[in-house]
């Protein structure tokens, strides 16, 4: 049986991860509408990824014998006027996710909780590189992004990553 204050954490991550997926749909939508297709694939794919991840924490709870309560998911409220927007909005929100899963280890950590922990450890490692990811985009976006041959390769680039699910074992 979990904690009542980590089950409370794990549960709300479930809403923030969906929540996320939901964000991120609305950035991909934002470059869908200015053509950029290759940025609104690699948004479309970090949607899943979170999902994904949502998904993750509803079956650790699950697991734990917990239920889930599923919360409404608030509308994005981020007005984007300029492409670089989402991109710098991305990287703030991924730093966020990481002090969410922080404060969730801490919880677990304070009640010896390991196999949350070591749960939690993949989550650890994945935000060390979604905040790379975000980082990297927007290194790129300030290098090439005012030129429109650049852009357009850089858009190339996008539009090939392809969904790859986690492999967490649970």
């Amino acid at each position: 049986m979990l904690n009542a204050k980590v089950k409370e954490l794990l549960n709300q991550q479930v809403n923030k991860e969906f929540y996320s997926a939901y964000l991120y749909l609305d950035f991909s939508n934002y470059y869908e509408a200015r053509g950029l297709n290759g940025f609104a694939n690699w948004y479309k794919i970090q949607a899943q990824e979170e999902r994904d991840h949502a998904l993750l924490f509803y079956q650790y709870l699950h697991n734990n014998n917990e239920t889930v309560t599923l919360e409404a998911i608030d509308k994005p409220d981020k007005v984007f006027t300029c492409d670089m927007d989402p991109l710098k909005a991305g990287l703030g929100h991924e730093e966020y996710v990481t002090s969410l899963i922080n404060d969730i280890y801490a919880a677990a950590y304070e009640v010896k909780d390991f196999r949350t922990m070591q749960f939690l450890d993949w989550f650890v490692k994945e935000q060390g590189e979604e905040e790379t990811n975000a980082n990297d985009l927007i290194s790129k976006m300030e290098l090439f992004g005012s030129d429109p041959k650049s852009l357009y390769m850089l858009n190339s680039e996008l539009a090939a990553r392809v969904y790859s699910a986690p492999s967490l074992v649970l």
